[in-house]
């Protein structure tokens, strides 16, 4: 039908040169059995439209028919939770034929299933974040509510369509014969419905609408250099040598000073409280120009490390600096003394210091990730807008 793969249309879709940063592409993996579901059927990530960062998701309909599969559900909101934490518009490539039926008992009903995503997208939208689809192929039952409640749709003539309920469900349900262009193509959703608002020829021709669309959006203003941001910097030491510092095998240690230097620029790192909680290190620098803090474990957490993190997290909150987490953690220490020491009160301290930071904290997970130091070194369940692992 002369479509584009799902990839090519992100690829096409993005500046040239444009990063994508990809989210959750082993979702699914081994997962359903023999089923083999690729990227859990959806892609997601960052890119770059006329220089605005844009969240990207798009059905891959090579896939199930780009059915939503239980990990398709949760990586798509995934994608929706990032996109509103960080104020980034949302582009639906949309080529789906809905839920995946022989499951729907675990993708249709609860909070944080297939309806939570239309909630999502309105939520979106009252908070002035753009929400812009493209129907390049099927676009079926509550898949519909996609483009309908997007602020601007896009529909291609002869492969995209949108309709609660397909021809054959119509045929037996009224007794009424249609083609699928006939019930919901291109020309009844732009000249009739109203549910589209432009009408495309083809897949190129709708990836240049999205693009005028994002070109004329009224986006906010970036931070300038001089507000604490500087031009970014090369760190000294080579970052691809993190692959030869951290080991596969988990009990053994390495040296954690070694890897912020591959990360930071110009390898440049003012520790904080260095000869105390020595376990935790905590310090300043700077991210492609972008002040932070960093904390990185060194061995597992005492009470010092405790307190020590604690008076960190509050102190980058106070200057409103992003927090880098850098986990390889067993854990609080235990022990008698540990205990009589008041170890529980003081893991409780840097627990809650995390859980009430309010700037942006991003997650990764070096090594090892287990028991109440997760929590401490701002696991999942702390809501970092970022979670890598290596």
């Amino acid at each position: 039908k002369g479509k584009m793969f799902v990839r090519e249309r992100i690829e096409s879709l993005l500046d040239e040169q444009s990063p994508f940063l990809e989210l959750s592409p082993l979702a699914a993996y081994k997962l359903y059995g023999k089923e083999w579901i690729p990227a859990a059927g959806i892609i997601t990530g960052i890119g770059l439209i006329h220089d605005r960062e844009v969240m990207i998701i798009a059905n891959d309909a090579t896939v199930k028919g780009g059915s939503y599969l239980p990990l398709t559900v949760k990586k798509h909101l995934r994608a929706q939770t990032i996109a509103e934490q960080n104020h980034l518009p949302c582009i639906y490539l949309v080529d789906s034929g809905g839920a995946f039926l022989p499951l729907q008992d675990r993708v249709f009903p609860d909070k944080d299933h297939f309806g939570r995503i239309f909630f999502n997208q309105a939520m979106m939208s009252s908070k002035g974040i753009p929400q812009i689809s493209a129907v390049m192929g099927s676009c079926t039952a509550g898949g519909a509510y996609v483009p309908a409640m997007s602020d601007e749709t896009v529909i291609v003539k002869g492969t995209g369509t949108i309709f609660l309920g397909g021809p054959p469900l119509v045929r037996a349900a009224t007794g009424e014969i249609v083609t699928p262009e006939e019930l919901g193509g291109a020309d009844v959703h732009t000249k009739s419905s109203g549910v589209a608002d432009y009408f495309a020829e083809n897949d190129e021709h709708s990836i240049q609408i999205i693009r005028n669309i994002v070109e004329n959006l009224n986006r906010r203003p970036k931070i300038e250099f001089g507000e604490g941001i500087r031009e970014p910097e090369e760190p000294k030491f080579n970052p691809e040598e993190i692959l030869g510092i951290i080991s596969q095998d988990l009990r053994q240690s390495w040296d954690t000073m070694k890897i912020i230097a591959r990360i930071v620029d110009g390898s440049r790192f003012h520790s904080f409280k260095p000869r105390y909680g020595s376990t935790l290190i905590t310090g300043f620098a700077r991210i492609m120009g972008i002040p932070v803090g960093i904390l990185a474990n060194s061995g597992v957490l005492f009470s010092q490390s405790a307190l020590k993190g604690t008076h960190f997290i509050e102190l980058c909150n106070e200057r409103r600096l992003p927090l880098i987490f850098l986990q390889n953690i067993t854990g609080f220490m235990i022990g008698k003394s540990y205990e009589a020491g008041g170890i529980a009160k003081d893991g409780a301290k840097m627990v809650m210091a995390v859980s009430n930071s309010k700037v942006p904290k991003l997650t990764v997970i070096m090594g090892g990730s287990f028991g109440a130091g997760n929590y401490g070194m701002c696991g999942r369940a702390y809501d970092p807008r970022f979670l890598f692992i290596w």
